[in-house]
């Protein structure tokens, strides 16, 4: 994988995370980004082998990594202004957290058998945490390609995608599917991702929002159900293919199944569990809807899909909370706002609302007060754009 990207595209200040580095470890650092990203569609369909539709966006995490003569692993966070330090040899979750997606990385190419030394890891980025842009994959994508380059692992580009999601799986305890790992590694500016998650096959999708722009509305909220809830819905959609199979052995997954065989095999036996599968046999269909609008540049058509989607989720699958659908709520009648939904794994992050650009600042300000006076929170918002997959960084 040859990915570079001249510093001045970028918008973190490059230089001050490599002096920072260098103040820290006494090396210049080889510096490596990986953007964090949203989903236009498709959400929890991922790991039922479905399709998603995720973008790259113009946030990132930042890495800046040199060698060690020894085999120890250095680790420098600067949202936390934390550091960790561990042998290479004994690499293993810690309570801090925020480690555990960096070694859990290391663990995951050592027992691929890549050949890694002891290393110093800076981290920095844009990417909000919490707030669903999924900020734990670029944060995984980022180190595995920093390692690969540092080391030079020569790794193919969707085996870092793989890493970083077995690295979330085994250390940070989330059975999270490929899409944001995929994203992050594979983004392409001003175009969106088809990607099958079944058979990894994807396309490129135009992105031309015209004269509407993408709005991330974030709640500032992440409620304790998140990760519990996110490993309980898929325990059910495996139920539920577990009880078709009983009837139809060649179903392999929610992707395989249609609504007939739900209400023939999983309804009878337990409501909840079917109605949590029945959304995502719909969603796997809607996306693929969507896709279609998305290629005909057909935006309105494409928001009802999502504001579909964000029923869906709230009622359905039940992965919504008061503070979505709020903002979801306040939106999805104005004529300046094609769709609106909830993104990523639920129970707080954000919506993302595709909006005409000379009305945002208006809908930011009528929101947000609104926002605050119902929940007594700040509402932040991000004017996002797509952008390239993770790369290393090349100053001039």
């Amino acid at each position: 994988m040859d990915s570079k990207l001249v510093a001045s595209t970028v918008k973190v200040d490059v230089e001050g995370l490599k002096q920072a580095f260098k103040n820290l470890y006494g090396v210049d650092p080889l510096l490596v980004r990986s953007p964090g990203r949203i989903n236009i569609i498709g959400e929890h369909t991922d790991y039922n082998e479905g399709f998603v539709m995720p973008a790259a966006i113009d946030k990132a995490i930042y890495i800046g990594i040199s060698k060690r003569e020894d085999d120890q692993v250095h680790l420098f966070a600067k949202d936390y202004e934390q550091t960790h330090t561990v042998a290479l040899s004994a690499l293993a979750p810690c309570e801090k957290g925020w480690p555990n997606y960096i070694l859990g990385v290391a663990d995951q190419l050592q027992k691929r058998g890549y050949i890694l030394g002891g290393f110093n890891l800076y981290i920095d980025g844009d990417v909000p945490l919490g707030a669903g842009l999924s900020s734990s994959a670029a944060v995984e994508c980022a180190t595995a390609y920093a390692l690969d380059q540092l080391f030079s692992l020569s790794v193919a580009q969707l085996d870092l995608a793989l890493i970083a999601q077995k690295a979330e799986h085994v250390f940070a305890g989330v059975s999270c599917g490929i899409m944001d790992q995929f994203a992050s590694v594979f983004g392409k500016k001003d175009h969106a991702i088809l990607l099958d998650c079944r058979s990894m096959e994807y396309e490129y999708l135009p992105l031309d929002l015209g004269d509407y722009k993408l709005l991330l509305l974030n709640t500032n909220v992440k409620h304790s159900l998140s990760d519990s809830a996110y490993n309980e819905r898929r325990s059910q959609c495996e139920q539920g293919v577990a009880w078709v199979k009983e009837k139809f052995p060649e179903v392999n997954s929610l992707r395989d199944v249609t609504l007939a065989m739900l209400e023939e095999c999983v309804e009878p036996k337990d409501n909840n569990v079917f109605v949590k599968c029945r959304f995502v046999v719909a969603e796997i269909e809607r996306l693929g809807r969507a896709a279609d609008f998305l290629k005909q540049g057909k935006l309105d058509a494409l928001g009802k899909l999502m504001l579909e989607t964000h029923d869906g989720l709230s009622k359905d699958y039940e992965v919504s909370c008061s503070e979505l659908d709020f903002l979801v709520d306040r939106v999805r009648d104005l004529d300046a706002v094609l769709g609106a939904r909830m993104m990523g794994g639920g129970f707080g992050g954000c919506t993302i609302n595709i909006v005409k650009t000379a009305y945002i600042d208006e809908l930011i300000k009528t929101v947000s007060a609104g926002y605050l006076q119902e929940f007594g929170l700040k509402l932040d918002a991000y004017v996002v754009e797509t952008a390239s997959g993770t790369s290393q960084i090349i100053e001039f």
